[in-house]
């Protein structure tokens, strides 16, 4: 029998399923990225291979734009590739320089050395680097040795002048560029130092200059804003500081300057961005800590500012705006001793500084030193326009004194204080000692100004006026010397040559005491309208100060604008209700402007706050006899009348 197919014995074979092993296109997006992550750890964890000729070359570009951050980046990257590079390190140390970075460059000095840099070629920059560092005669010392050389003698003249011997330094730029007359950088030292001296029109100049030869040297620009900012004000700067923040935006002078004109301005979100920038380029910079402390205390936050002051590292204490606001801290927080030692050191520096001596004067009395504090306030509280404030201490520190009949005398005029016109602060020293200091100093503009104040103080108008006039042809930039000129004139009560002379001082220096007495000379020379144009445009320029508003607002109230009540409403929202003279005020323009409504209740907070004060009796009796209420006017007007006879 034949087998057939089905009779064949079956073979039992496993049937294997093929499998595909091609994997989802997101498994392989996911291997695929994960490779390139590990390569790029790998390429990151590789130094960088830097060429030092290449970094050296962008450098030197960096530089001649006017970019010294970028240029210090790219120094530093030649000399991490090549530190045996003598040239790499100095130019490293030039750029640290450019920066003001004296003890960096001090370092790549010594590395230049090392490196075989001669000491011929170094001994220039060390100079430089001395002086960057504060050491004032090491400066001076090296630069004798250096010779000739721009860079030492600008490091010299700085140095002088840094010392007290401005006119020494002024003398020493002008030798210098006598030889080299196309070195802005020693146009820019001439313009710096001649600004410090007071000689506005002379810093004008040399910046202009230096402005004119390289429009990509940022500390030109810098300077070329604090003059424009002296002269014309706030808002007319800022230009100046951002051209130079074009050309590095990490120039920390130019941050510094800038941060702070916004900050002055009211800008202060940006004022602190500025001011976060220059931290950035400088790790725990004194000034930029000291602008947001500034920023703080202004929006009440004391406590912050402290800290951030603490954090300067006593590089501000012997400084007045450090030791000014450093008080301050200690006197909301209650350290009145600490708060007295500040102030005092201050009026050491400044004697004549009369908002010091009310924070002295505040801060001794509230420590228990009332004798303390009326030897300091005594030289503001016998003047004639002594302000209310002022007079109030004077009249609490004879109440701690038990002598309650000059208590009263001051109390008395601190509730109703007399406008009279401002005379000059007087000196400590004779006026044979102020005139030695001429002689000795005769191309010091601030000798002279102590001595007119001198001669002013004992009477001698005339022999005032000549040195005054005589200071004007020595020094015609000088805007103090035409204020001094005008502060005699005034005293001889000559209002309209005084603002003529005014005038030409704030062409030079527009700033708040200029302004007021141009303000005040034309109102009496009876130019009212060339004083509102002097204040409008002050405040164009400085929206927020206090002192120019309080101005504006009492020649508005003097010509009948109704517009005194805007201007001093936002006053009282800046300033609160605890100020009588702003609310007396305030009251008397709403009854003015025929709305007793409104002057009522402000009167009536003005009364509450100084019920002796003649000014807020009267205010509150016409705003309730203009509402209606004749009889309860009546009364309080005949109380003023009583309180202030002649008011």
């Amino acid at each position: 029998m034949r087998e057939g197919p089905l009779a064949q014995p079956v073979r039992w074979q496993r049937r294997t399923r093929r499998r595909s092993w091609r994997l989802p296109r997101r498994w392989w997006v996911a291997v695929l990225l994960a490779v390139v992550v590990a390569a790029a750890v790998v390429l990151l964890r590789r130094p960088v291979q830097v060429d030092p000729v290449v970094a050296m070359r962008e450098g030197r570009a960096a530089v001649a734009r006017g970019n010294y951050s970028a240029a210090r980046n790219h120094f530093l990257a030649a000399v991490q590739a090549a530190p045996g590079d003598g040239a790499a390190q100095l130019a490293l140390a030039q750029t640290w320089l450019l920066l003001g970075e004296g003890m960096a460059a001090q370092g790549a000095l010594d590395r230049a050395a090392s490196a075989g840099v001669s000491r011929a070629v170094l001994a220039p920059w060390r100079a430089a680097a001395a002086w960057a560092q504060g050491n004032d005669e090491a400066a001076i010392t090296a630069a004798q040795a250096a010779g000739d050389a721009p860079v030492a003698v600008r490091a010299k003249a700085m140095a002088l002048a840094d010392r007290g011997d401005g006119a020494a330094g002024v003398a020493t730029l002008r030798a210098l560029l006598a030889r080299t007359p196309g070195d802005a950088a020693a146009w820019t030292d001439l313009g710096r130092v001649q600004l410090t001296l007071g000689d506005v029109g002379g810093a004008t100049q040399a910046v202009s200059r230096a402005v004119a030869l390289d429009r990509r040297y940022p500390a030109a620009l810098v300077l070329a804003g604090e003059v424009v900012r002296s002269r014309y004000g706030l808002f007319a700067a800022l230009p100046w500081f951002e051209a130079a923040l074009r050309l590095d935006a990490y120039f920390h002078p130019a941050l510094i300057e800038y941060a702070a004109t916004l900050g002055d301005a009211g800008r202060n979100t940006e004022a602190l961005a500025a001011a976060r920038r220059a931290l950035a380029a400088r790790r725990d910079s004194p000034q930029a800590l000291y602008v947001v402390a500034v920023m703080a205390a202004r929006a009440g936050n004391h406590a912050l500012a402290g800290q951030l002051l603490g954090r300067t590292g006593g590089a501000l204490d012997g400084l007045p705006g450090g030791l000014l606001l450093s008080g301050g801290v200690d006197y909301v927080a209650g350290r009145h001793e600490q708060a007295v030692m500040k102030w005092r050191a201050l009026l050491g520096t400044q004697p004549m500084n009369v908002p010091a001596r009310r924070l002295l004067g505040a801060a001794l009395l509230r420590s228990g030193d009332a004798a303390g504090a009326l030897d300091v306030l005594r030289p503001i509280a016998l003047r004639a326009d002594a302000d209310s404030y002022t007079l109030d201490l004077v009249g609490r520190a004879f109440e701690a004194q038990g002598k309650r009949d000059w208590a009263a005398r001051f109390l008395d005029r601190a509730a109703n204080p007399a406008a009279a016109t401002a005379s000059p602060f007087g000196q400590d020293d004779s006026t044979a000692v102020l005139a030695q200091a001429v002689v000795e100093a005769p191309g010091d503009p601030r000798a002279a100004v102590a001595l007119v104040r001198g001669l002013l103080e004992e009477g001698s108008a005339r022999a005032a006026l000549n040195v005054a006039q005589a200071l004007v042809r020595q020094s015609p930039g000088a805007p103090a010397a035409h204020v001094l000129e005008g502060d005699v004139l005034m005293a001889e009560r000559r209002a309209g040559p005084a603002a003529a002379r005014y005038a030409r001082a704030a062409d030079l220096r527009f700033d708040q005491p200029v302004m007021l007495r141009l303000v005040e000379a034309r109102v009496l020379a009876g130019n009212a309208a060339g004083a509102a144009d002097t204040l409008a445009l002050y405040l164009a320029q400085n929206p927020r100060n206090v002192v120019a508003r309080r101005a504006l607002a009492g020649l508005q109230r003097a010509a009948g604008d109704d517009e005194a009540v805007d201007t001093l409403e936002r006053l009282r929202a800046d300033l609160g209700g605890r100020d009588t003279v702003l609310m007396t005020g305030l009251a008397d323009a709403y009854t003015a402007a025929g709305d007793p409504a409104s002057a009522v209740p402000v009167a009536r907070a003005a009364y509450r706050l100084q019920p002796m004060s003649a000014r807020a009796s009267d205010a509150w009796g016409r705003a309730l006899a203009a509402s209606g209420d004749a009889a309860r006017g009546a009364t309080l007007r005949t109380k003023a009348a009583a309180i202030a006879p002649a008011g």
